[in-house]
């Protein structure tokens, strides 16, 4: 079943463009795809996530914060093929 991973973002945050690169470059190969939010554009994400970004979650669930968190990432690719 394929799945979709959001990645909440900003505009001009290297570490999100880097995050975006990298979970794209590892489900490239997989029914998945992604997501990014610009939480700049909602005035609710802006107050839920502030400046914590960037953020990749599986619905409600977090995957990683920040930079990505590749074992976390692969047992999330493991589970969900």
């Amino acid at each position: 079943m394929s799945r979709t991973l959001t990645l909440y973002t900003r505009a001009d945050c290297p570490l999100c463009e880097e995050m975006a690169a990298k979970v794209g470059a590892l489900i490239v190969d997989t029914r998945h795809r992604l997501a990014p939010v610009d939480v700049d554009a909602d005035p609710s994400l802006k107050a839920d996530f502030g400046w914590d970004v960037p953020l990749l979650f599986d619905g409600g669930t977090e995957i990683c914060r920040h930079q990505l968190n590749l074992p976390a990432l692969q047992e999330w690719l493991r589970l969900n093929p």
